[in-house]
């Protein structure tokens, strides 16, 4: 499903140039579960942003089911992301000014998703999630847990082929957090959804096939937790 050859990341002014990634070469099957650990700093979510092209990296190649990612122009990336990913964001990224209801409901207007279609699968997140009666308010008006959990539903109502989290359970308690890492390990199992996670938990990267480890933005060491041999199919 994606094939990083060399991917570099760094920034510079006239006198430094600060690197973030450095010669990343990844390959992921569609269905696996992948953690990426490290410490902070270590370029965890700059990876993670490349993947979900948020943002470009600054040398190599990305290919999304042979297709050139690295090539593309903004619109061209912008689309791909649309039908394809699903993104949880460390801090939420939820729109300030849309509702609880308006926040989830907007991948499906991207995805251009019938009006009476959309509705249904909105009620089906807020119910997933218990967060109905939250359906109306605005972000600010939430707790840590309630905008995390909002943006979690966010990010699967488009039911995407590659779900990237990045520490997707940090704002939760510890009940919260299991029924998640829950939810995502039967999404994966049973529906084949291909998932990236950031965490720093041992215990959460467990659920994963594989864990990979990054430090100062080299990939240090992967360990193999399962075998995951699913290949890609385009729609």
């Amino acid at each position: 499903m994606i094939r990083l050859k060399q991917i570099t990341k760094f920034y510079e002014n006239k006198f430094v140039k600060t690197f973030v990634l450095r010669n990343i070469d990844l390959e992921v099957k569609e269905g696996e579960f992948i953690t990426i650990m490290g410490p902070s700093g270590a370029g965890k979510s700059t990876l993670l942003h490349i993947l979900g092209m948020l943002d470009t990296a600054s040398e190599g190649e990305y290919f999304f089911c042979d297709e050139p990612v690295h090539t593309m122009k903004e619109k061209q990336r912008t689309r791909l992301h649309h039908q394809n990913i699903g993104f949880i964001f460390q801090q939420y990224h939820l729109i300030d000014e849309m509702t609880v209801y308006e926040n989830i409901e907007t991948p499906l207007l991207y995805k251009k998703v019938k009006a009476s279609e959309r509705k249904g699968l909105v009620a089906e997140m807020l119910d997933r999630f218990n967060i109905v009666a939250k359906k109306d308010l605005f972000p600010s008006q939430l707790s840590g847990g309630q905008q995390q959990l909002t943006a979690v539903a966010r990010a699967l109502i488009i039911r995407p082929r590659l779900l990237l989290a990045d520490e997707p359970t940090g704002n939760l308690n510890s009940k919260q957090g299991m029924e998640i890492m829950e939810l995502l390990s039967r999404l994966n199992r049973e529906e084949g959804m291909t998932i990236l996670q950031v965490t720093h938990s041992e215990e959460k990267a467990s659920y994963g096939d594989r864990v990979i480890r990054l430090e100062d933005g080299w990939i240090e060491k992967e360990n193999q937790l399962s075998d995951g041999s699913k290949l890609c199919q385009m729609p």
